[in-house]
């Protein structure tokens, strides 16, 4: 009997220990120096430098050259946009660009908020810092770094950030945001060594918040966000209080998944599956891996040979704009590829979407920006973060028409300490510039839980 009881105390033990050591494993990793040549020796600079964008007649002369010398192809008959961006409809927008569309008055509402930038590991980051103009007296605001995806940039955040730097609810939290540019896009200068992914971007983030003066903060992203402030979480879980996405294909799939694939559709209810999650869901080869297929062409070419096509879209600004204009059509509905004009206007104006075609145009980072899937994928999918748990408190926003429906079950097996998961009512892929209010309230609903329990 005592040979028993202390072999179980051995094994409880040992149990507690392993679980105890997996709750407190955070992310590893080094400074870098992604700048030219070798690292400058002497200290580092920290100054922060306001940046304004702007423009000027021969950039804009030079982008009307280029339109006005494209050759138009004709898309196939009753194609729509299931062989890509439709021809015609491109000529469409096109035509608006080149004739209607005003850069100037997009660029004075880029600066409506304030521009930063700073040399972090040898490269300049750039990034929004938007402070509310009014905390609540006896409160104060919270700190919350957003980061964007591809093809998409800090622009998408601009009809979210005055939804929390400035509530209109009494009760509401109130934010201070930092809205930066992932290395290699927007206005951050691109690494200029091979091996920048996303934790690399994760760890320059968190020197950027701490340079900022933020002890603790949230963090929230969607596409490569999601990656970028999951890494953030994994690398500091003491710092990041709170991490919100709106992205999460499972990163390691595992038994729990394989059942829930195999029995779900039969016995949705010992999976927790909803109805909108047998709906995405099943059949699982048309859903999950047909649907896959026919959006992710573009993927294999980014994450293999970036260089090759990045040149071509470089130097045209009509090929450009179809490559990443595309990408608002399908990945808001797939519904959109029957539509003759992709559905584009459905959920976006011309100008926002041709606005964030600017921002990679004048900056020229597309290329750069292509290479982080490169960066990212070129390095296997067994990195120590997809296999590592997230504990940071974490809430999810399920948009019914994102790319890969994420049931709860699966978010869980990933991060241990979801606080909320809440289906959304409509949106899809880009859903912080798509439905900023709803992505407001969630995010805020999500804040409020942590902190209520953070204060308990």
């Amino acid at each position: 009997m005592f040979t028993e009881v202390l072999v179980a105390l051995v094994i409880g033990g040992l149990i507690f220990f392993l679980v105890r050591r997996s709750r407190t494993q955070t992310l590893k990793t080094e400074d870098g120096w992604w700048g030219a040549g070798e690292p400058l020796g002497g200290v580092e600079d920290i100054t922060v430098r306001p940046f304004q964008v702007t423009t000027s007649d021969e950039e804009l002369e030079d982008l009307y050259r280029r339109i006005d010398q494209t050759r138009p192809v004709p898309s196939l008959e009753d194609s729509q946009f299931n062989y890509g961006f439709n021809s015609q409809y491109l000529q469409k927008v096109v035509s608006y660009w080149r004739n209607d569309f005003d850069w100037r008055r997009q660029v004075d509402k880029l600066n409506r908020y304030p521009h930063f930038k700073t040399n972090i590991e040898g490269i300049d980051i750039h990034y929004l810092h938007v402070k509310p103009k009014k905390v609540p007296e006896g409160s104060a605001a919270v700190p919350l770094i957003m980061v964007h995806g591809w093809p998409g940039s800090f622009y998408e955040f601009y009809g979210l950030i005055p939804l929390l730097t400035e509530p209109s609810e009494p009760g509401d939290l109130v934010f201070e945001v930092v809205c930066p540019s992932i290395p290699g896009y927007g206005f951050s200068e691109a690494p200029h060594k091979k091996g920048f992914d996303s934790v690399c971007a994760a760890h320059i983030f968190h020197k950027l918040m701490k340079r900022l003066g933020f002890q603790k903060f949230y963090a929230h992203g969607g596409d490569w966000g999601w990656l970028v402030s999951t890494n953030m979480a994994q690398l500091e879980p003491r710092i990041v209080k709170g991490l919100h996405v709106n992205f999460a294909p499972p990163s390691k799939p595992g038994l729990h998944m394989a059942l829930s694939i195999m029995l779900g559709r039969r016995f949705p209810k010992m999976f927790g599956f909803t109805d909108v999650d047998v709906q995405r869901l099943f059949p699982c080869m048309e859903k999950l891996v047909v649907e896959s297929i026919k959006e992710s062409g573009y993927m294999h070419i980014q994450a293999t040979k970036p260089d090759t096509v990045g040149r071509g879209l470089n130097d045209s600004p009509v090929g450009l704009a179809a490559y990443i204009l595309e990408k608002f059509s399908t990945w808001t509905s797939h519904d959109f590829r029957n539509l003759e004009d992709g559905g584009l206007t459905r959920k976006f104006s011309l100008d926002d979407l041709l606005t964030n075609v600017m921002i990679y145009w004048t900056s020229g980072c597309i290329v750069s920006s292509m290479r982080f899937y490169k960066e990212n994928f070129g390095k296997g999918l067994s990195q120590p973060h997809s296999l590592m748990p997230v504990y940071v408190p974490t809430g999810f926003a399920c948009f019914p028409d994102e790319l890969m429906h994420t049931p709860k079950l699966w978010v869980q097996q990933k991060y241990r300490k979801l606080q909320t998961f809440t289906p959304m009512a409509r949106g899809g892929h880009f859903a912080a510039m798509e439905e900023p209010r709803l992505m407001a309230e969630d995010i805020q609903n999500f804040t409020k839980t942590v902190e209520n329990k953070n204060k308990k």
